[in-house]
């Protein structure tokens, strides 16, 4: 399957979070961003170097700049269960914004068509690092990593291009 690309619609699919009070949710895609303009973030994995402390760390910390531009949601999925992203989520407590989402079986990552065999190296299947800016279900800029590279998915390449 091809990668998602820019003027492509944003499939639809469910994820997996716990809310505020600690209960198991699940939610889909499309009630998030249907006539919204969001940012998904896909990260290989949850508690990795780069993903941890350069990755999300940059949306957390400029999430309120990509308010001010209309982004209506900032959305993290990782390829790993829910309870792992709620832990996660916690190792960023000044977080106010950006969602952490579960895609533990992979099944919404092959969908975007942006999954990384990790096998080899005993990690299963992951994502590939991205960052999709999307507009009312239409994929407006579509930054995809090669490998574990980290050169243009950040917050600061989405916030150039709003």
């Amino acid at each position: 399957m091809a990668p998602i690309a820019v003027g492509d619609t944003l499939p639809d699919g469910t994820l997996s979070y716990f809310d505020e009070n600690d209960q198991l949710q699940q939610v889909n895609i499309h009630s998030l961003a249907a006539g919204e303009k969001i940012v998904l973030v896909g990260v290989p994995g949850a508690f990795t170097p780069t993903c941890s402390l350069k990755h999300v760390p940059g949306y957390v910390e400029k999430a309120e700049e990509l308010k001010a531009k209309d982004v209506a949601e900032i959305i993290v999925i990782s390829v790993n269960d829910p309870f792992v992203l709620k832990a996660w989520a916690k190792t960023f407590p000044e977080n106010k914004h950006v969602k952490f989402l579960a895609d533990g079986s992979a099944t919404y990552t092959h969908t975007l068509g942006l999954e990384l065999d990790l096998n080899e190296k005993g990690l299963g299947v992951r994502a590939r690092r991205f960052a999709l800016l999307v507009d009312d279900l239409i994929v407006k800029e579509a930054n995809l990593e090669e490998g574990g590279d980290f050169t243009v998915s950040s917050v600061d390449d989405i916030l150039k291009a709003l």
